[in-house]
């Protein structure tokens, strides 16, 4: 509704501007209206005139009436259509911009504050992160071959938005106590330098450049599993997978975002949508 009434302001500015900057449309619009005008009483006093001629035959001038507004309308369809045109040009432009297309995720006009039962669980205990694991643990065969970049992302907790961390700390508390599944970040804030470097390595790396992305402003992680010892991404496990799937309702239940639901799935990715924070594509 915010955004109707903007636009709709935005149409009137530029016509008023318009008639303001630009003499020769003024003036062909009041000659318009002019005309139209006198056009229009004329015809008022031919039916008045027409009416205090003809009492006798009142009821056949009332069935010519219909006949005489069908003319009329006739006559002057390009008029009406061009106004019923300024009429649907705003609310059309609002639910066109309310359709732009964005890059996957990044739509935070549904932004909501999570419910009461989890600001108070958040209040009631501030989360301390895990114990960073060691480099090594990152750079392995197995997950080099589906991450090549991971060994030099950001792990640090300290470099994340609070709100979003605390967030991604009860997730991982809740995926562990319920669940059995122990987490860890892969990746948390990214610099625009790397986010630009991993887009241009191509769309099944990402879509987004710098500042597209929640990463960006601490509100983003990418995280994964430890399985005796070792990180588990790969999706083709069936225990991986029933772990994402996991973490991604219980990351939906604090009122955080799922790359898995994405056109182009990050199981792994979730996200805390704030207004007016990632730049629109």
């Amino acid at each position: 509704m915010t955004l109707y009434f903007a636009v709709l302001a935005y149409c009137l500015l530029c016509s008023i501007l318009g008639l303001i900057i630009f003499p020769a449309f003024r003036d062909s619009l009041l000659s318009l209206l002019r005309s139209e005008h006198l056009r229009l009483a004329k015809k008022s006093a031919q039916y008045q005139q027409n009416i205090l001629n003809h009492t006798a035959s009142f009821n056949n001038t009332a069935d010519a009436l219909p006949r005489n507004s069908i003319n009329f309308l006739n006559k002057n369809r390009w008029l009406i259509a061009i106004s019923g045109l300024f009429i649907l040009f705003p609310p059309a432009i609002a639910w066109f911009a309310s359709s732009k297309n964005m890059l996957d995720g990044f739509d935070d006009t549904q932004f909501r504050e999570s419910n009461y039962q989890v600001t108070a669980l958040l209040q009631g205990e501030h989360l301390a992160p895990p114990t960073a694991l060691p480099p090594e643990m990152f750079a392995t065969k197995e997950v080099a071959l589906i991450r090549p970049t991971l060994i030099d992302a950001s792990r640090n907790w300290q470099l994340l938005d609070d709100g979003f961390s605390q967030r991604l700390l009860l997730v991982f508390k809740i995926m562990k106590e319920r669940y059995g599944y122990d987490m860890t970040i892969l990746e948390g804030y990214r610099s625009p330098d790397r986010q630009n470097k991993l887009a241009s390595m191509g769309s099944n790396v990402t879509n987004a450049t710098a500042y597209q992305s929640y990463h960006q402003f601490g509100l983003a992680a990418d995280c994964a599993f430890q399985r005796n010892g070792k990180l588990v991404i790969t999706q083709k496990d069936p225990w991986a997978m029933r772990g994402y799937q996991l973490y991604g309702e219980v990351a939906e239940s604090l009122g955080m975002r799922w790359g898995g639901r994405w056109e182009m799935m990050d199981f792994g990715h979730i996200e805390l949508h704030k207004p007016n924070t990632v730049k629109r594509s």
